[in-house]
Protein backbone atom coordinates (compact mmCIF):
# COMPACT_ATOMS: atom_id res chain seq x y z
CA UNK A 1 0.00 0.00 0.00
CA UNK A 2 1.24 3.72 -1.07
CA UNK A 3 0.00 6.07 1.53
CA UNK A 4 0.23 9.86 0.44
CA UNK A 5 -0.32 12.56 2.37
CA UNK A 6 -1.69 16.22 1.83
CA UNK A 7 -3.08 19.66 3.21
CA UNK A 8 -7.17 19.38 2.26
CA UNK A 9 -7.89 22.72 0.84
CA UNK A 10 -12.04 22.72 0.37
CA UNK A 11 -13.11 24.27 -2.81
CA UNK A 12 -16.49 24.80 -3.51
CA UNK A 13 -19.10 23.53 -6.57
CA UNK A 14 -18.17 24.37 -9.40
CA UNK A 15 -20.75 24.00 -12.20
CA UNK A 16 -21.61 27.88 -14.19
CA UNK A 17 -23.16 29.07 -10.97
CA UNK A 18 -22.10 32.40 -9.66
CA UNK A 19 -23.06 32.53 -5.58
CA UNK A 20 -23.24 36.38 -4.97
CA UNK A 21 -23.84 36.24 -1.03
CA UNK A 22 -25.07 39.71 0.38
CA UNK A 23 -25.49 40.80 4.07
CA UNK A 24 -26.02 43.88 5.40
CA UNK A 25 -28.66 44.93 8.61
CA UNK A 26 -30.08 47.69 6.90
CA UNK A 27 -33.13 46.59 4.97
CA UNK A 28 -33.12 49.50 2.59
CA UNK A 29 -29.41 48.59 1.60
CA UNK A 30 -30.05 45.20 1.79
CA UNK A 31 -32.50 45.35 -0.99
CA UNK A 32 -30.77 48.43 -2.77
CA UNK A 33 -27.80 46.12 -2.93
CA UNK A 34 -29.87 43.19 -3.66
CA UNK A 35 -31.49 44.84 -6.70
CA UNK A 36 -28.48 46.34 -8.34
CA UNK A 37 -26.68 42.92 -8.44
CA UNK A 38 -29.78 41.67 -10.01
CA UNK A 39 -29.85 44.56 -12.88
CA UNK A 40 -26.45 43.83 -13.39
CA UNK A 41 -26.34 39.98 -13.36
CA UNK A 42 -29.71 39.94 -15.70
CA UNK A 43 -27.88 42.55 -18.07
CA UNK A 44 -24.65 40.59 -18.84
CA UNK A 45 -26.90 36.68 -19.01
CA UNK A 46 -24.94 36.01 -15.76
CA UNK A 47 -26.26 32.51 -14.43
CA UNK A 48 -25.78 33.48 -10.55
CA UNK A 49 -28.11 32.18 -6.63
CA UNK A 50 -27.99 35.20 -4.33
CA UNK A 51 -27.65 33.54 -0.94
CA UNK A 52 -29.51 37.14 1.36
CA UNK A 53 -28.91 37.86 5.22
CA UNK A 54 -29.63 40.39 7.48
CA UNK A 55 -26.96 39.09 9.75
CA UNK A 56 -24.22 36.84 10.41
CA UNK A 57 -26.20 34.94 12.03
CA UNK A 58 -25.47 30.49 11.62
CA UNK A 59 -27.21 30.44 8.68
CA UNK A 60 -24.93 32.53 7.36
CA UNK A 61 -21.78 31.40 8.82
CA UNK A 62 -22.82 27.59 7.78
CA UNK A 63 -22.41 28.77 4.07
CA UNK A 64 -18.84 29.49 4.28
CA UNK A 65 -18.24 25.70 4.11
CA UNK A 66 -20.57 25.35 1.78
CA UNK A 67 -19.61 23.59 -1.32
CA UNK A 68 -20.81 26.36 -3.89
CA UNK A 69 -19.05 27.88 -6.53
CA UNK A 70 -17.26 30.65 -7.74
CA UNK A 71 -18.38 32.70 -4.25
CA UNK A 72 -18.64 36.51 -4.30
CA UNK A 73 -19.38 37.71 -0.51
CA UNK A 74 -20.90 41.33 0.06
CA UNK A 75 -20.21 42.10 3.52
CA UNK A 76 -20.92 44.81 5.36
CA UNK A 77 -18.53 46.21 7.99
CA UNK A 78 -20.25 46.91 10.71
CA UNK A 79 -23.46 45.19 12.23
CA UNK A 80 -24.94 45.19 15.52
CA UNK A 81 -24.03 41.15 16.19
CA UNK A 82 -20.30 41.17 14.51
CA UNK A 83 -17.76 43.03 12.73
CA UNK A 84 -17.60 42.10 8.75
CA UNK A 85 -13.92 41.97 9.44
CA UNK A 86 -14.09 39.04 11.66
CA UNK A 87 -16.40 37.17 9.72
CA UNK A 88 -14.02 37.54 6.46
CA UNK A 89 -11.21 36.36 8.63
CA UNK A 90 -13.18 33.28 9.23
CA UNK A 91 -13.83 32.89 5.37
CA UNK A 92 -10.14 33.14 5.07
CA UNK A 93 -9.27 30.46 7.71
CA UNK A 94 -11.26 28.08 5.35
CA UNK A 95 -11.17 29.44 2.10
CA UNK A 96 -8.65 31.38 0.02
CA UNK A 97 -10.41 31.34 -3.30
CA UNK A 98 -13.75 33.41 -3.12
CA UNK A 99 -13.84 37.11 -3.79
CA UNK A 100 -14.61 39.47 -0.70
CA UNK A 101 -16.10 42.86 -1.07
CA UNK A 102 -16.94 45.17 1.97
CA UNK A 103 -19.86 47.52 2.03
CA UNK A 104 -19.54 50.58 4.82
CA UNK A 105 -21.18 53.82 5.16
CA UNK A 106 -18.38 54.78 7.45
CA UNK A 107 -14.73 55.22 5.47
CA UNK A 108 -12.92 55.88 8.92
CA UNK A 109 -13.68 52.10 8.93
CA UNK A 110 -12.08 50.98 5.94
CA UNK A 111 -8.24 52.32 7.48
CA UNK A 112 -8.55 49.66 10.29
CA UNK A 113 -8.69 46.98 7.85
CA UNK A 114 -5.72 44.25 7.44
CA UNK A 115 -6.69 43.88 3.24
CA UNK A 116 -3.45 42.50 2.69
CA UNK A 117 -4.18 39.57 5.54
CA UNK A 118 -8.24 39.17 4.29
CA UNK A 119 -7.85 39.80 0.64
CA UNK A 120 -10.14 42.10 -0.06
CA UNK A 121 -11.09 43.12 -3.68
CA UNK A 122 -12.29 46.44 -2.60
CA UNK A 123 -14.46 48.68 -0.35
CA UNK A 124 -17.62 50.18 -1.23
CA UNK A 125 -19.24 53.43 0.35
CA UNK A 126 -23.18 52.31 0.63
CA UNK A 127 -23.74 56.62 -0.39
CA UNK A 128 -20.97 57.42 -2.70
CA UNK A 129 -21.41 56.51 -6.17
CA UNK A 130 -22.53 53.35 -5.22
CA UNK A 131 -23.83 51.44 -8.10
CA UNK A 132 -21.40 51.78 -10.48
CA UNK A 133 -18.59 50.76 -8.25
CA UNK A 134 -20.63 47.73 -7.43
CA UNK A 135 -21.15 46.77 -10.92
CA UNK A 136 -17.54 47.02 -11.37
CA UNK A 137 -16.33 45.17 -8.65
CA UNK A 138 -18.72 42.42 -9.67
CA UNK A 139 -16.76 42.41 -13.35
CA UNK A 140 -13.61 42.41 -11.63
CA UNK A 141 -15.12 39.25 -9.23
CA UNK A 142 -15.45 37.51 -12.52
CA UNK A 143 -11.99 38.24 -14.02
CA UNK A 144 -10.72 36.99 -10.68
CA UNK A 145 -12.40 33.79 -10.63
CA UNK A 146 -12.09 32.90 -13.91
CA UNK A 147 -8.43 32.78 -13.42
CA UNK A 148 -8.97 30.03 -11.42
CA UNK A 149 -7.70 26.92 -12.30
CA UNK A 150 -10.43 24.88 -13.62
CA UNK A 151 -11.42 23.03 -16.87
CA UNK A 152 -14.68 23.28 -19.45
CA UNK A 153 -17.24 20.25 -20.03
CA UNK A 154 -20.35 19.60 -21.70
CA UNK A 155 -23.24 17.44 -21.91
CA UNK A 156 -25.60 18.51 -24.69
CA UNK A 157 -26.45 21.82 -23.91
CA UNK A 158 -25.59 21.57 -20.08
CA UNK A 159 -21.92 23.73 -19.75
CA UNK A 160 -19.57 22.82 -16.94
CA UNK A 161 -16.80 24.93 -16.13
CA UNK A 162 -15.34 22.82 -13.07
CA UNK A 163 -12.23 23.57 -10.18
CA UNK A 164 -9.25 21.33 -10.95
CA UNK A 165 -8.93 20.95 -7.55
CA UNK A 166 -12.68 20.06 -7.21
CA UNK A 167 -12.02 16.26 -9.17
CA UNK A 168 -11.39 13.34 -7.53
CA UNK A 169 -11.36 11.50 -10.82
CA UNK A 170 -12.40 11.12 -14.80
CA UNK A 171 -13.98 7.87 -15.38
CA UNK A 172 -15.42 6.07 -18.54
CA UNK A 173 -18.93 4.62 -18.56
CA UNK A 174 -18.09 1.83 -21.46
CA UNK A 175 -21.97 0.78 -21.52
CA UNK A 176 -23.37 4.45 -22.24
CA UNK A 177 -20.36 5.56 -23.89
CA UNK A 178 -19.93 8.74 -21.46
CA UNK A 179 -17.32 10.04 -19.25
CA UNK A 180 -18.31 10.53 -15.67
CA UNK A 181 -16.77 12.90 -13.43
CA UNK A 182 -16.59 12.17 -9.75
CA UNK A 183 -16.55 15.43 -7.71
CA UNK A 184 -16.45 16.30 -4.04
CA UNK A 185 -20.04 17.39 -4.13
CA UNK A 186 -21.25 14.86 -7.14
CA UNK A 187 -20.90 12.34 -10.27
CA UNK A 188 -21.83 13.35 -13.44
CA UNK A 189 -21.73 12.62 -17.65
CA UNK A 190 -20.02 14.41 -19.81
CA UNK A 191 -20.24 14.38 -23.32
CA UNK A 192 -15.99 15.02 -23.91
CA UNK A 193 -13.66 11.87 -23.99
CA UNK A 194 -11.26 10.96 -21.59
CA UNK A 195 -8.62 11.77 -24.43
CA UNK A 196 -9.72 14.91 -25.09
CA UNK A 197 -10.08 15.70 -21.22
CA UNK A 198 -6.64 14.70 -20.64
CA UNK A 199 -5.08 17.07 -22.93
CA UNK A 200 -6.31 19.80 -20.74
CA UNK A 201 -5.09 18.57 -17.55
CA UNK A 202 -1.73 19.94 -15.85
CA UNK A 203 0.46 17.36 -13.92
CA UNK A 204 -1.94 16.50 -11.11
CA UNK A 205 -3.67 14.67 -13.39
CA UNK A 206 -2.70 10.52 -14.17
CA UNK A 207 -3.62 7.99 -15.66
CA UNK A 208 -4.36 4.82 -13.69
CA UNK A 209 -6.33 2.90 -16.19
CA UNK A 210 -7.15 2.95 -19.69
CA UNK A 211 -10.79 4.12 -18.64
CA UNK A 212 -9.46 6.49 -15.47
CA UNK A 213 -7.80 9.61 -15.01
CA UNK A 214 -7.43 10.34 -11.24
CA UNK A 215 -6.25 14.14 -9.37
CA UNK A 216 -3.19 12.65 -7.55
CA UNK A 217 -3.37 15.82 -5.38
CA UNK A 218 -6.15 14.23 -3.91
CA UNK A 219 -5.38 10.75 -3.07
CA UNK A 220 -4.41 9.54 -0.02
CA UNK A 221 -3.52 5.71 -0.32
CA UNK A 222 -3.15 3.27 -3.56
CA UNK A 223 -3.39 0.01 -2.56
CA UNK A 224 -1.71 -1.93 -5.31
CA UNK A 225 -2.64 -5.51 -4.16
CA UNK A 226 -6.54 -4.75 -4.26
CA UNK A 227 -6.00 -2.40 -7.01
CA UNK A 228 -7.80 0.50 -4.81
CA UNK A 229 -6.98 4.12 -5.03
CA UNK A 230 -8.19 5.99 -2.12
CA UNK A 231 -9.20 9.84 -1.82
CA UNK A 232 -9.03 12.33 0.97
CA UNK A 233 -13.37 12.37 0.85
CA UNK A 234 -12.89 8.67 1.58
CA UNK A 235 -14.21 7.75 -1.88
CA UNK A 236 -12.01 5.49 -3.99
CA UNK A 237 -11.97 3.57 -7.65
CA UNK A 238 -10.83 0.41 -8.39
CA UNK A 239 -10.01 1.39 -11.73
CA UNK A 240 -5.76 0.86 -11.24
CA UNK A 241 -4.69 -1.48 -13.49
CA UNK A 242 -0.89 -3.39 -13.84
CA UNK A 243 0.28 -1.27 -17.02
CA UNK A 244 -0.20 1.97 -15.43
CA UNK A 245 0.92 0.86 -12.04
CA UNK A 246 4.52 0.74 -14.21
CA UNK A 247 3.90 4.39 -15.26
CA UNK A 248 3.37 5.47 -12.14
CA UNK A 249 6.26 4.20 -10.36
CA UNK A 250 4.29 1.37 -8.08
Amino acid sequence: MILLTRKLVVYERSEVMFNIIICDDEKYTLTKITKMVDNYMNKNHIEYQKHIFEDYNNKFMNIITRPLPFKIYILDIETPSRSGIDVAREIRMKDLDSVIIFLTGHEELIGAVAKGELMALTFINKFDNCEERLCKALQKSFDVLHKKQVIKLSYGSINYIVKLNDILYFSTDTVDRKTIVKTDYDEFEVSDTLKSICKRLDHRFKQTHKSCIVNMSRVTNIDTKKRIVCFDTKDSTDLLSNKYMKELGL
